[in-house]
């Protein structure tokens, strides 16, 4: 089974799919050594580890740097491209083609843009169509931030209903929370429901009983990473005592050396 058919049939299972975000090798490593059994990149964490903003379309680069290292890893990788780098069509759909020839087996593309706005969503379904004539494997989530920007919620369904037409393999609505929403929605499309997973919002089993099929942690973990860090060196600072069975140096080498 290929990493692309392996990651469709992970949407379709007796579980819905957990999948973290990792920012670097040595996060996605991890993850995978966890077992996880396929990992997201999070473009907060790519761009910001970086320097640089996210959703701002510059971490391109860093993006296609990062997916050829993870493709080494012994399970599918999904790769968030914001709204694809790019204001040319053309150029999104070159990109994804890259993804895929490298092995990637999925990507996020969102219609979300600066202002804040939402692309029109006739062109975002088009994009995705070409997308899935060059590239039929990639498994390509349709991201719509019309809850994650609060703009035309109204406008949801029709979104999803739209780009699922087109070809998407999954539906991403980050955002959502009320479990009513949730389970209306999950129930409308015919593609797997993707949500973030949100800290004051319904739990892992919870979504499951809604209806959802991926569950995706965003920026959580790299935020967390952050967060711990510098409670680390805090620690360090005033004199207390580490928290025991961090990774040794010789854990982490191993991560990457494999």
């Amino acid at each position: 089974m290929t990493p692309c058919e392996l990651f469709r049939d992970l949407h379709h299972g007796d579980r819905p799919l957990v999948l973290p975000n990792a920012w670097d090798f040595t996060s996605a490593a991890a993850l995978a050594a966890a077992g996880f059994p396929a990992v997201a990149t999070t473009s907060l964490g790519v761009s910001a580890a970086a320097g640089l903003p996210d959703a701002a379309g510059l971490a391109r680069e860093d993006t296609l740097q990062l997916a050829r290292r993870l493709v080494r890893l012994p399970v599918p990788i999904t790769v968030d491209i914001e709204a694809g780098f790019s204001d040319d069509p053309a150029d999104i759909v070159d990109l994804a083609v890259t993804l895929s020839a490298m092995g990637v087996a999925g990507i996020n593309l969102e219609d979300g843009r600066s202002g804040p706005a939402l692309a029109d969503p006739a062109h975002q379904a088009d994009l995705i169509a070409a997308i899935k004539t060059h590239a039929p494997t990639l498994f390509v989530n349709a991201r719509t931030d019309t809850h994650w920007l609060g703009i035309d919620r109204d406008t949801t369904l029709t979104r999803a209903r739209q780009y699922e037409n087109a070809g998407a393999d999954g539906i991403f609505i980050p955002g959502l929370r009320d479990r009513d929403e949730i389970r209306t929605l999950a129930a409308a499309l015919t593609r797997p429901l993707n949500v973030l997973v949100l800290p004051d919002g319904p739990t892992v089993p919870d979504l499951a009983t809604l209806g959802v099929r991926r569950i995706s942690t965003g920026g959580l973990l790299f935020r967390a990473a952050v967060a711990a860090t510098v409670e680390a060196a805090r620690t360090i600072r005033d004199g207390r005592p580490l928290p025991p069975n961090l990774p040794s140096y010789t854990d982490i080498q191993s991560l990457v050396t494999r």
